[in-house]
């Protein structure tokens, strides 16, 4: 398949907005209806506590009537207690659904940063782009993006922001992201499972505790337990039948020595299950739901076809893994920690979720994977459903690029309202293979390359992108927008640039083809040093089959384009001076910049110069 056509349609409603606020009204009207119902059974509880405190008084205290008749306000209490537990439950499900949509609305108007899951974990120290283009961080793509609830599902988005993926990863993506974009439903659905888990599993643990080597295996251990069980009991019944007690504390002296021999084996068993009940309860509805969900496209399929091949669905062996998790949490009840001592109880569940990790430990790392590529296609798929105007981008083979043509592209996180968007081509048969953005401070010119980056990383993460259209191949990324000097490291920020493009060069130095972002490219020199070295730098970057974009407000620097013939191109920003003010369009030029406003912006904040 050489191509994926491009897909500017917009999803099944042609208004999400409107959809979200019918949905938030009638989930919002139904929570309500369950908070005041909630709120009346509580009054009748108390009503009905009032009543049978005063019937005790009458029937017990004053010896009127049978205490017998305590017996029904006792019934009545006992069923609102259930009840009250009951719509609560209900109430708290229906306010997490309005959460839902008015999470949906944040993002659809702006209003989203700094209120969803940053993703700061994900920064990579020296990445060759990821905090240039802000993926990363409060207000970041990723923050923008991400609705996954597993650790699973959260790993998965950013590996797929930070490694682009080949073409026809891409257009299997697309696929299933077109598949899952009208399913409102099955989104809010599984914003909903696990109730109030925010956090899931660790993957990294999990899989790790999965593979790890049996620890409890000896068989003897097995039958230590049950006879020490067996013989705490019958020393303890003995002791309460007045035949005295050191039988008893015969065997809880044995108990203790038997637990802190494997004590050690034990940790590693219980290890990054423990605690984790609830969270595994929202691994199990998870690929409940997937294996349930009717899919045709290929990715889908595969994803749901990964859990195959086992003796019982995966859903159910979490579900036996979560239930033996829960029955563990039992030992921490004061009431029941003396008991769960005599029959050991941590070491036999122990011994048995050793045997489920025999049995299916080494399956979680492909159920966990299959998870976190399902929620992220979920996370896309809302993105694709809250941007009906955002299309697709058309994905070519890499035979045929290094390419990128973009028409009316803009940035993804600046509102529509504010976002001025400009036409880029590059590569091809007959493009230039790099543009040099010339522009005098604040025109615009490191928001273009952000806009391009940005853009690029969505297309090839499989999301659409804020364009009228784009047309691009694989390709690498690699930027210098945000390189800063280090006073920990000893590091200049000159040579933390220089440090960054000989990554940039070592990068369009193996495929896929680099897409660099450069800019105000070796400002920390001298200007001859500047234009010797950027040529340089550039010439042996186009050398490498590499396209890109070099911004520079220093106009001599644009007089490379001449050394570097028909693969490069100047284009600019202008700006002009409106009532003693600086003002900008942001519209990309073709040619150099003719005038610069650095001594405006220093009269206008109050420099004299």
């Amino acid at each position: 398949m050489a191509e994926s056509p491009p897909d500017s349609s917009p999803s099944g409603s042609s208004d999400p907005l409107a959809e979200y606020v019918r949905r938030r009204d009638a989930r919002r009207k139904e929570a309500d209806r369950l908070g005041d119902r909630h709120r009346k059974i509580a009054d009748g509880r108390l009503l009905v506590f009032a009543l049978g405190l005063a019937l005790a008084v009458v029937t017990i205290g004053l010896g009127w009537g049978s205490p017998w008749w305590l017996l029904a306000p006792a019934v009545v209490f006992a069923g609102l207690v259930i009840a009250y537990d009951a719509v609560g439950r209900s109430h708290r499900r229906a306010e997490r659904r309005v959460a839902f949509y008015e999470a949906g609305l944040a993002r659809i108007e702006d209003r989203w940063a700094g209120k969803g899951d940053p993703g700061t974990r994900f920064l990579k120290e020296d990445h060759p782009f990821d905090a240039d283009l802000d993926l990363f961080g409060p207000g970041s793509v990723f923050e923008r993006l991400c609705t996954a609830r597993t650790g699973s599902g959260k790993t998965t988005l950013a590996a797929w922001l930070h490694h682009p993926a080949d073409a026809d990863e891409i257009r299997a993506r697309h696929e299933a992201v077109r598949e899952l974009r009208d399913r409102l439903d099955l989104r809010e659905d599984l914003a909903l499972l696990g109730d109030d888990i925010e956090q899931g599993l660790h993957p990294t643990t999990l899989i790790a505790w999965a593979d790890a080597p049996a620890a409890l295996k000896s068989p003897v251990l097995r039958i230590g337990a049950w006879l020490l069980a067996v013989l705490n009991l019958a020393a303890l019944t003995a002791w309460i039948a007045g035949m005295g007690g050191l039988p008893l504390l015969a065997t809880i002296a044995a108990t203790l020595i038997f637990s802190r021999s494997i004590r050690d084996d034990l940790a590693r068993t219980l290890g990054a299950v423990d605690e984790r009940a609830e969270e595994l309860r929202l691994l199990e509805s998870l690929l409940a739901r997937i294996e349930q969900e009717p899919f045709a496209s290929a990715r889908l399929l595969t994803i749901r076809d990964a859990q195959g091949g086992e003796h019982e669905p995966p859903s159910r062996q979490i579900a036996r893994l979560a239930r033996l998790v829960m029955l563990l949490d039992f030992r921490r009840n004061q009431l029941f920690a003396p008991l769960a001592f005599l029959v050991l109880w941590v070491v036999h569940l122990g011994l048995a979720i050793e045997r489920w990790r025999n049995r299916s430990g080494r399956s979680i790392g492909r159920w966990l994977d299959a998870v976190g590529q399902f929620e992220a296609l979920c996370a896309l798929a809302a993105y694709a459903y809250e941007r009906p105007l955002d299309p697709f981008p058309e994905i070519v083979d890499e035979a045929e690029g290094p390419v990128i043509e973009a028409k009316a592209l803009g940035h993804p996180l600046i509102p529509d309202g504010q976002n001025v968007r400009n036409s880029v081509s590059l590569g091809g048969s007959d493009g230039p293979r790099v543009l040099l953005v010339s522009g005098s401070n604040m025109s615009g010119k490191s928001t273009l390359l952000r806009s391009v980056g940005v853009n690029v990383v969505l297309a090839l993460a499989g999301a659409p992108v804020r364009a009228e259209g784009l047309r691009l191949s694989p390709m690498s990324v690699g930027s210098t927008l945000r390189v800063q000097d280090s006073l920990q490291a000893g590091r200049s920020r000159f040579y933390a640039e220089i440090t960054r493009l000989r990554t940039l060069v070592d990068l369009a130095s193996t495929p896929p083809p680099l897409l660099f972002l450069l800019d105000e490219i070796l400002h920390g020199t001298n200007s001859h040093d500047r234009r010797s070295g950027a040529q340089g730098v550039v010439k042996g970057l186009l050398d490498r089959g590499a396209i890109g974009l070099v911004t520079t407000h220093d106009l001599a620097l644009a007089e490379i384009v001449a050394g570097l013939g028909h693969r490069a191109e100047n284009v600019h920003f202008e700006d002009h001076l409106e009532g003693g003010k600086m003002r900008f369009d942001y519209i990309m030029r073709p040619g150099v910049v003719r005038k610069s406003n650095a001594l405006e912006l220093m009269r206008a904040v109050g420099l004299e110069v």
